[in-house]
């Protein structure tokens, strides 16, 4: 499953662009890593797919020295394979790879709402989450996701997990949710858009995680983020299935 490209006239498409805009990356390397790492998790390069160097760092607009360092990062992270004589290659995921990503996100996703909704939320983060649910509601009050809403509802999505895992102020479990989303369709990146029925419930538990959060119900925001994550797993599912 691939949500399409949304490429435009740019040297980059509008995603990649925004990544670029992060002052925070310092050097080509660092950039071209986000930006294969996000094509990857979103889709755009598909699972099986040989990467070949020349036409890939035109795209990029990089020279071969960083889309090398950006190739050796994401193999270590497990992406990317590498086999001699042939290069890179996106590495494909089995269908019990992807239910148990799924499996341990929801739980630590979930423990991370819990932890949130004990500690607290700093009054910035609140307000940044409120922020994420009021740009969703927008794009969706059209009663469709359209292709050109896409890729601002799934930046939206990504911002509202991330969010909450920074908030849990526990670096083991942000980093093992990220180490789940390096299979690609385990990330919060990709979803099934098509059906707006689906996305509109996903969009409410949005709603109702963040509320319980505020209200410090710490067993119910959990409960409510692992039904979130599981969903989309069973979602998921179904539609490979078919």
């Amino acid at each position: 499953m691939r949500e399409g490209s949304m490429a435009g006239q740019d040297r980059f498409p509008a995603q990649d662009a925004e990544i670029l805009s992060n002052p925070l990356r310092r050097t080509e390397g660092e950039e071209a890593t986000a930006i294969l790492r996000e094509r990857v998790l979103n889709g755009d390069l598909a699972p099986g797919e040989r990467l070949h160097q020349v036409p890939l760092a035109l795209s990029l607009g990089v020279s071969r020295t960083p889309l090398r360092e950006a190739l050796v990062n994401l193999a270590q992270e497990g992406l990317l394979e590498y086999e001699a004589n042939r290069g890179y290659t996106v590495r494909r995921f089995g269908m019990e790879d992807i239910q148990q990503a799924y499996a341990v996100r929801a739980r630590l996703e979930g423990f991370a709402c819990w932890l949130c909704a004990t500690q607290g939320l700093p009054e910035a983060a609140a307000a940044r989450l409120r922020a994420c649910l009021e740009a969703g509601d927008r794009i969706l009050a059209a009663g469709t996701l359209t292709p050109e809403g896409l890729p601002p509802y799934r930046a939206m999505n990504v911002e509202f997990h991330e969010t909450l895992l920074a908030c849990a102020e526990n670096r083991f479990v942000r980093s093992f949710v990220h180490q789940t989303q390096n299979v690609p369709m385990a990330s919060d990146r990709l979803f099934v858009w098509e059906d707006h029925a689906i996305i509109r419930r996903s969009h409410d538990d949005h709603h109702r995680i963040l509320r319980a959060i505020l209200a410090g119900q710490g067993e119910r925001a959990e409960a409510l983020m692992r039904e979130h994550v599981t969903f989309a797993w069973e979602v998921l599912r179904d539609l490979l299935r078919r």
